[in-house]
């Protein structure tokens, strides 16, 4: 097992490390002098980093490629307030000398729980037809195993081992909640899309080494994998309704929402429609919270610019925090000051009460 994660950056800035990494992108630029230098995302479990390569680079070109396991020495610090790598030395790492759990990010929530709740929320459907299409799916053998270990994407959310299953999940919960607020919706349809929207992922996807899209996934995608899936299971079921059919493809179909994130068709029913917004909503919230994960390190209440969400992102838990220590440093200050003006201004003593004897002497 690695002795470093990037999740120990903070103990290590501005140090010499030595660790090993698998390369999610290779990059070749040109300095200003016209010389080549090595610009490489890298990553582990806990993450990724950026990291350069400025000097000997033409004696390194060769020698890795993409996905390929590195052995890397250099210098962890920051720039632009994220830390980065400048790799002194490298050399390729064999498979064997790789424990492949070290280097693929992977929920740290329970598997087998996550999947007894898809069982449980499927035993409750009331349609025979979407229960057994369903349960068709968890039986098989070869899909299940992809199922419970596919990331849900290659890096815009859930994009750990269990991704997957951990979004539809959460997908399954959320689309419960708001059935209930809306009783025209068909919980049975709405929960049976949610479960094959992104299906088509244990296929698009490839997660063995780092995260990256196979052949058929760049040339098809998940949609389309997702139609041939669903059409070969229904081909299996006796007297499943034409008609159920053809609105489970229209939200295989649009429950990306919009033409321009690469949906055929707009969502046209109501459980297309809460599919596609419960959808979207979840992808969004997981990204937020990777991304304060990323940067729990910064002292910052405001995180790095987000490209898929298009901004930087307010911490609400350290904006929260800094504004009550503010506060308390105020009252304090103001404690303070006042126990000083106590101090300060003592009373006049009494005017001496005139006695006998007094008035005698004067």
């Amino acid at each position: 097992m690695k002795d470093f994660f990037l999740s120990d950056c903070p103990r290590f800035e501005n140090k010499v490390i030595t660790s090993s990494f698998v390369v999610t992108t290779k990059q070749v630029k040109p300095k200003k002098t016209g010389e080549p230098y090595l610009a490489l995302t890298l990553a582990d479990r806990c993450g990724q980093i950026e990291a350069k390569m400025w000097d000997n680079v033409e004696d390194a070109l060769d020698i890795f490629e993409q996905d390929d396991f590195l052995k890397i020495k250099g210098l962890l610090n920051k720039y632009k307030n994220r830390f980065q790598i400048t790799i002194h030395k490298l050399r390729r790492m064999a498979d064997s000398e790789v424990d492949f759990a070290d280097y693929l990010p992977k929920t740290n929530k329970n598997i087998d729980e996550l999947w007894q709740t898809v069982v449980d929320f499927v035993a409750s459907f009331e349609d025979q037809h979407l229960k057994a299409l369903v349960q068709a799916f968890m039986s098989d053998p070869e899909i299940a195993a992809a199922y419970r270990c596919a990331p849900a994407a290659k890096t815009l959310h859930h994009a750990y081992i269990g991704g997957l299953l951990d979004h539809v999940v959460s997908l399954f919960r959320s689309c419960d909640l708001v059935c209930r607020n809306y009783p025209q919706i068909n919980r049975d349809l709405l929960l049976t899309g949610a479960f094959l929207h992104d299906i088509g992922k244990i296929h698009e996807l490839a997660y063995t080494r780092s995260f990256s899209y196979t052949s058929r996934g760049q040339l098809l995608g998940h949609m389309i994998i997702e139609l041939e899936m669903l059409q070969a299971k229904i081909a299996a079921i006796p007297g499943f309704p034409d008609e159920l059919k053809t609105l489970l493809e229209h939200l295989i179909i649009s429950h990306h929402g919009h033409y321009e994130f690469g949906s055929p068709k707009l969502p046209m029913f109501p459980e297309a429609l809460m599919l596609h917004y419960m959808d979207d909503l979840d992808s969004k919230m997981e990204s937020m919270r990777a991304h304060f994960e990323r940067e729990s390190g910064s002292d910052s209440k405001w995180t790095s610019y987000n490209p898929s969400l298009g901004r930087g992102l307010l911490n609400t838990a350290k904006f929260l925090e800094k504004e009550a220590v503010t506060i308390a440093a105020a009252a304090a200050a103001s404690d303070s000051t006042a126990t000083v003006e106590t101090q300060t201004s003592v009373e006049p003593s009494p005017a001496p009460t005139s006695t006998p004897t007094a008035d005698k002497i004067f």
